[in-house]
């Protein structure tokens, strides 16, 4: 397996204050770990401290 973290640090809130936001978007997304199997196919969309979505994280087979 795979997992996947992609991230679009050149908008919004990321684009001001990318080492924060990221910072920011891997504590959440780490807090959260628990609730998933952790599988292929499972995943999530990413938000920013403005709750846009930036990105996504996903597992697939590798």
């Amino acid at each position: 397996m795979k997992f996947v973290l992609e991230v679009t640090v050149d908008d919004g809130a990321v684009a001001r204050d990318r080492a924060a936001e990221l910072e920011r978007i891997l504590r959440y997304w780490g807090g959260n770990l628990r609730h998933y199997a952790l599988e292929p196919g499972d995943g999530s969309a990413v938000h920013d401290s403005a709750y846009q979505e930036v990105g996504a994280w996903r597992v697939v087979e590798s």
